[in-house]
């Protein structure tokens, strides 16, 4: 059997595998700093748009407010303050979910079909919204412009998913073994949902949560990274003017933006009766154990090392483009020494820059433990160190899948190649790995594919075939398991995690009879 090929990617640059063009190598741009105080002109429009200012409050709960330290958005293009946002305290996080605990009982009451009337005209009202909110979450966070407008389209394609769930949630009629007795399943709203987002996706990840919680019967209260607090201010002044038109009580989406201590805040808090978080591992196990103390429900969304294994028979034209490991592996190369390194609004541009100076250190140092664990740099390997912001260079590696640095996430563009003997070989190593969130198999063969998908192939939350291990649709739930944390948002019937179950016996007889048989006499 020819060689195989299996690539371990971070998602936080998953664009790389599949988006590489010939293009020059690196786009050139202006740096203005407007930190003083002012709105960059050349973002004028995206906040005029959105209805932000340079300085915003970031508490919502009907009213704007906020008394926490105020926090700057920091562009990672070119390292200027693109804008501040005073954020919340305990004390506001705890007024905000009184507020929502006086209006939970109102908006369960509401049927659910009359919630999903909401949630579509907050969708409307998005939709009018994706061409600013997307210039917004690319300028804030880094991602190229077609994925920033593709997440707020998540957000859009949600809220139409949710419409529908609120025409259709169901339960269950089962036969009861008794007489006379009609026995079946209801789901009611859960309570309050609270929503720790993370900044690689500060708008789509809060979208999952937000609609389908709404349509259920929950208040939400969210609160974004610090790094990208612009995003949720945005967003929830697009939703505030939904519910002010309807008359409905703005605490119906809450917003407290805050540190580490309103997020601490939320997770302890008995009304907060479900808590998504999305973001590290190792955050992410804090944050189950502390709601199970409390028993409460977590919903985690946490690390991804996702591989995709490109077979012997695979489609050369859908893998990029090889069916053996060294042609494939230099053809990967030269296709990532086109990539345009660049301003993220800039159209041509696929590789945006990191997120945060801390990020670039992340992806220093995963560069010097590839080379310290045996590794070679195939390509890239360097930080653009002669321009402002966040620059680095997307690179291939060569390495064992038993080196240290391969069983984790970086979260950097990085990428980890290495060869594999067999489907069984390269569904161990998949495997091997303590995260599970998402994988890829490229193969023309059936059994390959049903092997990959079957109960001994990949034991992520997403196994795809012969498509990348990104883009994730909304219809199906999305998320990964082991240390990926297990939790499901998004689409099929992911809904269940924000409502409560009741088995219910109706008894139409005028009789007792007991399950089993069981007599007292």
């Amino acid at each position: 059997m020819s060689s195989m090929l299996l690539g371990r990617l971070s998602r936080s640059r998953v664009t790389l595998m599949r988006s590489a063009a010939s293009r020059t190598n690196i786009a050139s741009m202006s740096v203005l700093n407007y930190s003083s105080g002012s709105i960059n002109p050349k973002h004028k429009a995206i906040f005029e748009q959105l209805d932000l200012e340079f300085d915003n409050k970031g508490v919502y709960n009907g009213t704007w407010g906020g008394s926490g330290p105020i926090v700057e958005s920091v562009s990672p293009a070119d390292g200027s303050v693109i804008g501040r946002v005073q954020t919340g305290t305990v004390e506001e996080l705890n007024e905000t979910l009184k507020k929502m605990e006086d209006i939970k009982v109102m908006w369960r009451e509401t049927p659910a079909p009359k919630r999903g009337e909401i949630v579509r005209q907050m969708r409307d009202a998005l939709n009018e919204k994706l061409d600013p909110l997307g210039a917004l979450v690319s300028l804030e966070m880094g991602k190229i412009l077609p994925e920033g407008k593709g997440e707020v389209q998540e957000y859009i394609d949600i809220c139409d998913f949710a419409l529908g769930l609120s025409r259709s949630i169901n339960g269950k009629v089962v036969p009861s073994e008794r007489p006379g007795h009609f026995m079946m399943e209801q789901w009611n709203p859960i309570g309050t949902v609270g929503v720790i987002s993370a900044f690689n996706f500060p708008v789509a990840v809060y979208g999952w949560n937000s609609a389908i919680a709404l349509v259920c019967g929950n208040p939400v209260v969210w609160k974004g990274a610090p790094t990208t607090n612009l995003s949720s201010v945005a967003v929830t002044k697009i939703l505030e003017k939904v519910l002010v038109k309807n008359g409905l009580p703005g605490a119906l989406c809450s917003l407290v933006a805050g540190g580490a201590d309103v997020g601490q805040s939320m997770v302890e808090d008995d009304r907060v009766k479900l808590l998504s978080f999305t973001g590290s591992t190792a955050v992410g196990r804090k944050v189950g154990e502390t709601v199970a103390k409390r028993f409460g429900k977590s919903l985690l969304e946490l690390g991804g090392n996702n591989a995709i294994v490109v077979m012997d028979d695979a489609d050369l034209d859908l893998a990029l483009r090889s069916k053996v490991h060294d042609e494939f592996v230099e053809k990967l190369v030269k296709a990532y020494q086109t990539i345009r390194i660049g301003d993220p609004l800039e159209a041509g541009t696929l590789c945006g820059p990191l997120h945060t100076k801390a990020a670039v250190e992340q992806y220093r140092k995963g560069i010097e433990a590839v080379k310290a664990q045996g590794g070679k740099i195939l390509t890239g390997g360097k930080v653009l160190e002669d321009r402002a912001g966040n620059f680095v260079v997307p690179t291939i590696t060569s390495i064992s899948p038993d080196a240290d640095v391969v069983q984790n996430e970086i979260f950097v563009p990085i990428l980890h190649t290495m060869k594999i003997k067999s489907l069984e070989h390269a569904i161990e190593v998949n495997n091997s790995v303590k995260q599970g969130l998402s994988s890829s198999l490229f193969t023309q063969n059936p059994s390959n594919l049903f092997k990959w998908v079957g109960p001994s192939g990949s034991d992520c939350g997403i196994a795809n075939i012969n498509l990348p291990s990104s883009g994730a649709e909304i219809g199906c739930a999305f998320g990964g398991e082991k240390e990926t944390g297990g939790g499901r948002e998004s689409g099929s019937d992911a809904w269940k995690q924000y409502m409560r179950r009741s088995t219910c016996v109706i008894n139409y007889t005028g009789e007792l009879p007991l399950a089993q048989g069981i007599k007292f006499e």
